[in-house]
């Protein structure tokens, strides 16, 4: 499954040419961009629900669906990570139909940039502790990425040149 969000759009241009995949998604631009350029022998699953205005389908409807499937792997778009509050969004529906996904799913990829870093919204959706992967950009603070490389199952930080590096605190 692909959350909602610009990085979880960027994810699925990237996911286009996957032969087979089935992705679940509440992100209409997600959706559009697996139709438009996927393969004939991909599947999107378009959960249904009100549409806020980042284009996410939130709302009972979406939950609703969400609840109903077994998803081998979410990637999580983000608005806030913090300590204290984990990752967060700044829209309540939004944050109950990110909880389904994340419920239904067996494993976590929490996709986040650096500057999502100490930014915390009005809701909660789960704790760092949740995320079996968080993917993140080489500008993270080196206390972010002490704190997460204690609280997040594995730290993969990528630099400008899209290398990818492992770990915690450097």
């Amino acid at each position: 499954a692909l959350s909602a969000g610009t990085t979880t759009a960027e994810l699925a241009r990237r996911l286009v040419d996957v032969p087979g995949l089935t992705v679940v998604t509440n992100s209409l631009p997600v959706a559009e961009i697996m139709y438009a350029g996927g393969r004939s022998d991909q599947t999107v699953v378009l959960t249904g629900g009100v549409r806020t205005p980042s284009d996410a389908l939130v709302g009972p409807l979406a939950v609703g669906a969400i609840r109903s499937l077994h998803l081998d792997l979410l990637f999580l778009g983000v608005h806030g990570m913090s300590p204290r509050a984990g990752f967060t969004t700044p829209n309540l529906m939004e944050a109950e139909t990110d909880r389904a996904l994340v419920a239904a799913a067996d494993r976590l990829v929490v996709l986040a940039d650096h500057s999502k870093w100490g930014t915390v919204g009005i809701s909660s959706i789960v704790e760092l502790s949740a995320a079996h992967v968080l993917v993140s950009d080489d500008g993270l603070p080196s206390e972010a990425r002490r704190i997460l490389g204690e609280r997040v199952g594995e730290l993969v930080t990528v630099s400008p040149t899209g290398a990818p590096t492992k770990g915690g605190a450097e």
